[in-house]
C-alpha cells in the first residue's frame, strides 16, 4: 500500500484562506521566518505544497524482498469532533482531539507514558497552545512530563492535503536516523507554553526515540493520529 498525500500550489486556493484572514502576514519580507508554530508572534499559517508517500507492507513481505525498514506502524485512529463545543470548520473540538490520541494508544496497546516524542499538527496559529494542552491531557501527564514535541511546519509551511504525508515521512526519518528536528521560528515562545518549554524541541538534537506519535487535526474538525515504532533494534 502506498499511503500519503499531495498538494499543488495555487493562488486561487490560497486566496480563499487569505480572505478568511487565517494566513500569516507579519513576515512577508522575510519568508523564511513567516511560518511560526509555537511562537507568540505568529499571525496565521503559511501555505505550502508538495507530496509525502510511505510504502506500507507486512513485515514478512518487506523482509522477503530485503527492503530497508524505517519504522513500524503500531497503531492509529481517526475521528471527528462533529464541529460541536469548541469545534468548527477551522478549529478542532478538544474532546475529539483527546479521544483520537487515546484511541490510537489503545489500538497500539501502549500507555501514554510509552510515547517519547510527538510531531504535532501545530500550524502556526493561536490554536497551537490548545493543541499542546490537548496532548498533555490525553497522555495524562504534567507539563514537565510531556514527551518531546516538535513542529515541522515552521520549515515547510502548511501543505494541507500533503501535510500529514510529508510529516509522516519526516517522523520515520527521525526515528530511523536517531534525531529530533528543531522547531524553527519559535524563539519567542508563546507565553501559554512556558510550562512546557523544556519539552519543546527548538534546536535539532541527536536522540534515539522508541515510539513517536504523529497527528493531524485538520479542517472540518477531523482528527488523525498514528504511532510509529523505532525498528533500529530489530522487530
Amino acid at each position: 500500500m502506498l499511503a500519503g498525500g499531495a498538494e499543488g500550489h495555487s493562488h486561487y486556493i490560497w486566496a480563499g484562506f487569505d480572505a478568511m484572514r487565517v494566513l500569516g502576514r507579519g513576515f512577508n519580507d522575510q519568508p523564511e521566518r513567516a511560518s511560526r508554530p509555537l511562537s507568540a508572534s505568529t499571525g496565521g499559517f503559511i501555505p505550502g505544497s508538495g507530496a509525502g508517500i510511505l510504502m506500507l507492507e507486512s513485515l514478512e513481505s518487506a523482509q522477503a524482498r530485503g527492503a530497508k525498514i524505517y519504522a513500524e506502524v503500531i497503531g492509529g485512529h481517526v475521528n471527528s469532533g462533529g464541529q460541536r463545543g469548541q469545534g468548527s470548520m477551522t478549529a478542532p473540538n478538544p474532546t475529539g482531539v483527546r479521544r483520537c490520541i487515546q484511541a490510537a494508544l489503545a489500538d497500539a496497546g501502549v500507555p501514554g507514558s510509552a510515547v517519547e516524542a510527538v510531531n504535532g499538527h501545530l500550524t502556526g496559529t493561536m490554536a497551537d497552545p490548545h493543541e499542546v494542552e490537548n496532548w498533555r491531557a490525553a497522555l495524562g501527564v504534567e507539563p514537565s512530563g510531556l514527551p518531546y514535541l516538535n513542529a515541522t511546519k515552521g520549515m515547510i509551511g502548511h501543505a494541507l492535503g500533503a501535510a500529514g504525508g510529508i510529516e509522516c515521512v519526516g517522523a520515520v526519518l527521525q526515528l530511523a536516523h536517531g534525531f529530533l528536528h528543531g522547531s524553527v521560528n519559535c524563539e519567542d515562545l508563546h507565553p501559554a507554553l512556558e510550562p512546557f518549554a523544556d519539552r519543546l524541541v527548538r534546536k535539532t538534537v541527536q536522540k534515539e526515540v522508541n515510539i513517536l506519535a504523529k497527528a493531524s487535526f485538520g479542517f472540518g474538525d477531523v482528527n488523525g493520529c498514528v504511532l510509529f515504532k523505532n525498528t533500529n533494534n530489530g522487530l
